[in-house]
Order: structure tokens, then sequence, then C-alpha cells
């Protein structure tokens, strides 16, 4: 039976079975999807998340950073926040993953215990589910847009550190990079800008950009496109012996705030990766920046539509083959 329905698959067009594959996976996403189930999930994890931003500002980055690496690897299944085992390196263990910062997966999982800890709600809600949940409240927590959420993934039943391996954005990047990264998950152009501008809250390692600040080309040692005042604060806060440990806010204007600084700022050359800068020097991707640069009720838009279009990357829901909901989210099942 099984095989006959392969059969008739693969007479589709290949187009035409993305389209059936993409759009149903989001139709099983919705909002109010614990209304029978945890109806008070969403206060539930708000006020978790809440506790943990009173404790420290990098609940915010740390949580939106998390989300984003856990999506764009295997699908938003929470199968970052797993920790490696004797006879398995997990997604959190691969180099890209390592400077995820400890607390992002501590607000998940204090959110997931506040949960469990409500009768009938105990192990009936995803860990990818809380992710997704505590992003949003983290934006609005620091000054963005609130929105609703869809909801009803599965958790992941696989996390390699192998999977990770070329599957995340660099600080390198062009626009053609990341164009091409972003619209193999559905995402276009405009969905990159939003969610770049998630640099509006956050830091970086020194390593991350230093080649923009000391040897980007035998003829400029600095990038060109770096405003010149920025570049010496940079080297300033960046010495070549830097602490490996040392890290700089990526929004030098206003680093505790989720705003449209970061368009202001590439407007003034103050990108602090390749792939900031180059959404203001690329003609394709300038306008955008301009516009939302000048109207943060734009961008806000476009930000929920990114974050909405992002929660449904390779999403896992129905039957209990594809995914399940985690007990602990740091281990299967």
């Amino acid at each position: 039976m099984g095989s006959c329905k392969y059969q008739t698959a693969l007479l589709l067009p290949l187009s035409l079975i993305i389209i059936l594959f993409s759009s149903s996976t989001s139709a099983q996403l919705r909002q109010n999807f614990y209304a029978n189930i945890c109806p008070d999930v969403e206060n539930i994890v708000r006020r978790a998340v809440t506790t943990k931003f009173g404790q420290t500002f990098v609940t915010v980055p740390a949580t939106i950073r998390l989300l984003f690496h856990d999506c764009f690897v295997s699908g938003c299944d929470a199968s970052v926040i797993v920790a490696s085992t004797p006879g398995n390196t997990a997604e959190k263990d691969h180099p890209d993953n390592l400077s995820l910062a400890g607390d992002g997966f501590d607000t998940v999982i204090k959110a997931k215990a506040a949960v469990d800890a409500v009768a009938g709600c105990t192990n009936k809600v995803s860990c990818a589910d809380i992710l997704v949940m505590a992003a949003r409240d983290v934006i609005a927590l620091a000054g963005g847009p609130s929105y609703a959420v869809e909801l009803g993934r599965l958790d992941g039943l696989i996390s390699t550190a192998a999977s990770v391996e070329g599957n995340l954005p660099q600080p390198t990047f062009n626009l053609n990079q990341l164009n091409a990264m972003f619209a193999r998950r559905g995402l276009n152009q405009t969905d990159m800008i939003a969610l770049s501008a998630c640099h509006t809250v956050g830091f970086s390692h020194c390593n991350r950009f230093a080649n923009r600040i000391y040897n980007f080309s035998a003829s400029n040692p600095v990038d060109p496109t770096l405003n010149r005042q920025y570049a010496t604060q940079l080297q300033q806060m960046c010495p070549t012996n830097v602490d490996p440990q040392v890290a700089i806010d990526m929004d030098p204007t206003t680093p505790r705030q989720f705003d449209n600084a970061y368009f202001k700022n590439l407007q003034n050359g103050m990108g602090l990766f390749t792939s900031d800068q180059s959404l203001f020097t690329d003609t394709r991707s300038r306008s955008t920046v301009d516009a939302w640069a000048s109207n943060p009720q734009l961008f806000n838009a476009g930000l929920v539509e990114a974050m909405t279009k992002l929660g449904r990357v390779g999403v896992r829901t129905g039957g209990s083959g594809n995914g399940n909901i985690r007990i602990d989210c740091g281990r299967f099942n």
C-alpha cells in the first residue's frame, strides 16, 4: 500500500511535491494549538521567560539565535538543544554552535519545567514550540513587536553535528550567498533582511570580523565599506592579541533595544559583519534597508512575517514516527 503511494507521488512534478510538502506542513501548525490541551501555555512560558530576562539581558539574543540555529539545520524541531552522548556528537557541539550562549538553552529548559509543573500540561507541549514562543517573548521584552505564534510542532528524533555543516550563514557571506541559503528554506530576500536585523541585539567574538579590521585585502587592510571611526573603535576593543573570550555588542548604538537602529547603522557603514553591511552596499537590498531605517512599523511587520515563516521551516507534525514530545529537552525519550 505504501509503495503505491510513493509511485504515485513520483508522477507529480517535483515543484508541486515541494509546494504540497511546505503548505501541508504549515497547515498543521496553527495559532491556539494547545487551546484544549494546555490552554494557558503561552502565559506560562511568557512568565518563565520574563523571569529569566530579569536575570540577564543575554536571554534575548541567546534565545533568538538558538531558534535560528535550530530551524536552519534540520527544521524547527529543538534538535539543537539535545546534548551529545558517548555514541553521538549532537548539533550543539558543532563548531558553528559552540558560541550559542547557555542562557538560550536555560530559557527553554526553565519554560518547559514551568509548563510541565501545571496539571494537565505535563509532557503535552513540545520543546520546539516552547522555543518558538520564547523567541517571540524575548523580542517583545526587548522592545520589539509581539505577535501570535503558530504551534503544533513535534520534537525531532535525530541531532548530529554533521548535519550542521554548511547549513548556517557565515559572517563573510555576500548577498547572493545569503539569498541562496535562505531560499532553500522557503525564505525570500525580504525575510532574510528582516531576520538579519536580529543583530540589533547580541554580541560577537572578535574573530568573527577580525578580517574586516586587520587583513581585509592586500591593498586595504581595513574593509573600505566600514565606517572609519567605527573601524578604529573595533580595533581598540579587539586588538590583534585579544582574549578569544572577549565579545562586543553587534549594535553599537542601542545594543539592549530590539529596534530598527540596525538599518540606520548599515546606512552609516556600521554593520559588524560583511553579511550585515552587504545588505546596504548591494543595491538589490539597499531599498529595503532604507525603508526600514526610516519606518519602524514597516520593519516590525516584515519581522513578524519572517519569524512566522522561519517557524515553519522543516516542521515535524502529526505521526509519532516523525517526532515526539521530548520529556527532557536535552535528551531523546
